[in-house]
């Protein structure tokens, strides 16, 4: 007789003691997981398992930026990747579907769905699928693919270019200064998100300053380390925002204005943006931009930025 599977099982776990169940599954975020908790970025509540018996067949959780935050993003969700399918994605889909209903304020919009993947994820046949499979489930939820991402990483050691004179770069003086410039570089911007923003209905400016208030005036790092870049003369050319994070040295924003791009002076920003945090004495600075992005992405490879992995986000309109 065929033995009958054991009921699925689905809940959030009881408490942080309960993070090893959610270890059996694995992801490239595992090792962030304990000081998340720690620091309230994530909650027990917001990290969910689908379980048959003892075993692990599906998990997923959310993550904010700061301790009482709402959740902000989800960031893993992860299938047993030996389940056939059908079985597989139901599952996912009944785990994705009962956490979020309990998680979510009702009819709020559901957090941006995001999945770090291997540069050549599409060329191993094993990988390809798990990737898919995990797609598949979030566009049976009602979700789309928003964008893939150039994840990229300049080491220590890495050559950093001098400042060729071309331009002069000053400290930025509060949020006004900034934002003059931000608005004028999301108009026909290459970034899938700044799109987003202006589909919706927000103006440039609006947008701008959505980026600014929701992702720079969180950041703990020196303010004195954004710089904004000016020819000679004193006319803006563009900006650059290093930071830190809670996890990594970033490059966080970069822009030209429209009416200077296509003139290399990309290259200029972001090896001074490079050049503040390798000063800082850093082992690695993280940054990221759009596939489309293609400026942007060989602007990246010219200064030393290798691509170590790519992100696929998600999104329900």
């Amino acid at each position: 007789m065929t033995p009958v599977p054991p009921e699925l099982t689905v809940r959030p776990l009881n408490g942080a003691d309960e993070l090893g169940l959610f270890l059996r599954l694995t992801y490239v975020l595992d090792h962030e997981l304990a000081g998340d908790l720690a620091a309230g970025r994530r909650r027990p509540e917001w990290m969910w398992v689908a379980l048959r018996g003892e075993r692990v067949v599906a998990r997923l959780a959310w993550w904010t930026n700061e301790r009482g935050g709402a959740p902000m993003f989800l960031d893993f969700f992860d299938l047993d990747d030996t389940l056939p399918e059908p079985a597989r994605g139901e599952t996912g889909l009944r785990l994705l579907e009962t956490a979020s209903a309990a998680v979510l304020p009702a009819g709020a919009p559901r957090p941006e769905y995001g999945r770090y993947v291997p540069p050549g994820w599409r060329e191993d046949p094993a990988v390809r699928e798990a990737v898919e499979a995990r797609q598949r489930v979030m566009e049976a939820s009602g979700a789309r693919v928003l964008v893939e991402r150039l994840r990229l990483e300049w080491r220590a050691g890495t050559p950093v270019p001098a400042d060729t004179g071309r331009l002069r770069f000053r400290r930025v003086r509060d949020r006004e200064d900034l934002l003059a410039l931000m608005a004028p570089v999301m108009e026909g911007t290459l970034d899938a998100h700044g799109q987003q923003d202006l589909a919706s209905g927000l103006t440039a400016r609006e947008a701008a300053e959505k980026h600014y208030d929701e992702e720079f005036a969180g950041l703990r790092t020196p303010k004195e380390w954004w710089r904004i870049a000016e020819l000679p003369d004193g006319t803006p050319v563009g900006f650059v925002i290093p930071a830190r994070n809670n996890y990594h040295p970033m490059i966080a924003y970069i822009g030209v204005l429209p009416a200077h791009r296509g003139k290399g002076y990309v290259d200029d920003v972001l090896a001074e943006g490079t050049r503040v945090l390798a000063a800082e004495g850093v082992e690695r600075i993280r940054a990221a931009t759009d596939l489309g992005n293609v400026p942007m992405a060989k602007s990246f490879a010219r200064l030393g930025y290798v691509n170590f992995e790519r992100a696929i986000d998600m999104v329900w309109d």
